[in-house]
């Protein structure tokens, strides 16, 4: 049969993929719209699958909060340019929301989860691959949950390039969490409280310090002491709690949640694509790669 510009135009609509994508799946499946959009789908696991050695090391993290529970998410794409995409944005809402409510295991767990369409997850997923024209990867996640005198706090830096979520007890007041939120996103420590630290990273710090001093030429009577002082000034830099808080450096953030009659019980910050290779930009090249598809 006859493929219409109007039949085009509902299929892409219905879809979000190209143009020329649509006529050529309408053209193949004969006009029949279902038939269609199934065509389109596989045609974008397709796509998933050819783009799955490529390096997705942009992206942007969420946090979605709902009564006594909040989801962090990271969500990853090859360039930065994309993350910006609305289309983008809203993937990473929706992938939040859905953790949030289904509270998935792992990863992998999620994946095979239906989202409210009936689709699963990764079929979701696979779709905005083939709409957006980049490789996409649900890195990771975490759910907390919380008590009825307790808060959380949620914060987005640079519009979700920097995500973190914390959780406060015995206040339900969510400015101080948000504030500490802010302090985790500046600073970037790595665990709440000493009591955290592993114990071999401790006794690799202090080895590590001692010998330091030891090559200063510092008098070896003293160096015990010398290296416990430096140690106090290693947690200092790692341990949310001994940090000089951001917003008033009069005072650790021990100290303003104290003021606050709050207890930080955890933290959650997610940096978009830290500790993942990044791949090498070549303008030109990107350029050239766009103008020759």
């Amino acid at each position: 049969m006859a493929i219409t510009a109007s039949m085009v135009k509902e299929l892409r609509e219905k879809t979000g993929a190209g143009m020329m994508d649509c006529k050529k799946a309408l053209n193949e499946t004969e006009g029949d719209m279902e038939a269609a959009m199934t065509y389109l789908r596989e045609k974008g696991i397709a796509k998933a699958q050819k783009k799955a050695d490529r390096i997705a090391a942009e992206g942007l993290t969420a946090v979605e909060v709902d009564g006594d529970k909040a989801a962090i998410v990271e969500v990853n794409a090859e360039t930065d340019f994309v993350a910006k995409n609305e289309n983008f944005k809203a993937l990473v809402s929706d992938i939040a929301k859905h953790v949030l409510a289904n509270e998935p295991a792992t990863v992998e767990d999620a994946f095979n989860q239906n989202m409210a369409d009936g689709t699963t997850l990764e079929t979701y997923i696979n779709d905005q691959i083939a709409k957006i024209g980049e490789k996409i990867s649900f890195r990771r996640f975490e759910v907390l949950k919380k008590g009825e005198n307790a808060a959380f706090g949620a914060y987005l830096h640079m519009g979700g390039k920097i995500g973190v979520l914390t959780l406060l007890e015995g206040t339900t007041d969510e400015a101080p969490a948000k504030d500490i939120a802010m302090h985790a996103a500046a600073i970037s420590p790595k665990y709440v409280d000493r009591n955290e630290v592993p114990e071999e990273e401790v006794n690799n710090e202090r080895e590590a310090l001692k010998n330091e001093a030891l090559n200063e030429g510092k008098p070896e009577n003293i160096v015990e002491k010398m290296v416990e002082g430096r140690l106090k000034k290693y947690f200092e830099q790692v341990c949310l709690l001994d940090q000089e808080f951001v917003k008033d450096s009069e005072q650790t953030v021990r100290e303003f949640a104290q003021s606050q009659g709050a207890e930080v019980k955890t933290f959650i910050r997610y940096e978009v694509g830290e500790g993942m290779e990044k791949r090498e930009e070549n303008f030109a090249e990107e350029v050239m790669s766009q103008v020759n598809n």
